[in-house]
């Protein structure tokens, strides 16, 4: 079910990868949790981001040029950065103009920065690439960072309220959902059996693993339990 309150998602293509369509009419910021490098010669690299969604951020090899000139050629010290993309409507591809993803402002620079990039074959254009506002990059960290429900809430709450702009406010929740997610997601199971054979092999003595091993017959299946006392006797029986 859509939310009537932002038809933006009813837009979204159906891709593997973030897409100029996305963006169209606005723009999405977005903070980096993954860099990877795939096979291809066209897109090497693959940016994984909060609330991602399955499409990850392929940038084009212009604006690979730019994310290495500002954030170094590592891309593991990319992660926890952020950057705002939005939709360049006269990026050309095979002569006519389809669109592209740009990048406009990126955190963790020290000032604005202005780069002559290939726009035509040929021709070289400026590209200004603008400080991300620190406030928005910290409400990111403060809503990643929360260690209970309502923590996040509060966080939350104050990067919603700090914009009007939808994608500014569509980034936050997508990064609120992650996080929530995370935190209500269920403990991995206990392995029983590697939780009582740990107890027994740390025993101070062998009376002491023998209450173990018998305490341990009613939470074990037959199975597992005729493993412990193989486990047991390893231990304690050995030297005996």
């Amino acid at each position: 079910m859509y939310d009537v309150t932002n038809l933006r998602a009813t837009i979204i293509p159906k891709s593997d990868q973030l897409n100029s369509e996305q963006l169209l009419g606005s723009s999405m910021t977005i903070t980096v949790s993954e860099v990877r490098t795939s096979a291809s010669d066209e897109q090497p690299v693959v940016i994984h981001y909060d609330g991602e969604n399955g499409r990850p951020y392929k940038p084009c090899k212009t604006m690979r040029k730019v994310l290495i000139l500002a954030w170094g050629e590592d891309g593991r010290q990319w992660v926890g950065k952020s950057m705002t993309l939005f939709n360049q409507p006269d990026v050309k591809f095979g002569g006519q103009e389809v669109g592209g993803i740009r990048i406009s402002h990126l955190s963790d620079i020290p000032r604005d920065i202005e780069v002559a990039l290939t726009s035509t074959r040929g021709k070289k254009s400026p590209h200004r690439i603008k400080r991300l506002d620190s406030a928005d990059a910290e409400h990111l960290r403060a809503i990643q960072a929360a260690d209970s429900l309502g923590a996040l809430k509060a966080a939350f709450d104050a990067a919603y309220k700090s914009t009007r702009d939808a994608a500014r406010r569509e980034s936050f929740t997508a990064a609120k959902d992650k996080r929530k997610a995370e935190l209500t997601a269920p403990p991995p199971p206990v392995d029983k059996l590697a939780a009582h054979t740990a107890a027994i092999n740390e025993a101070s003595s062998a009376e002491t693993a023998a209450l173990v091993l018998d305490q341990a017959r009613d939470e074990l299946s037959e199975a597992d339990y005729a493993a412990l006392s193989q486990a047991y006797s390893q231990r304690w029986e050995a030297g005996a």
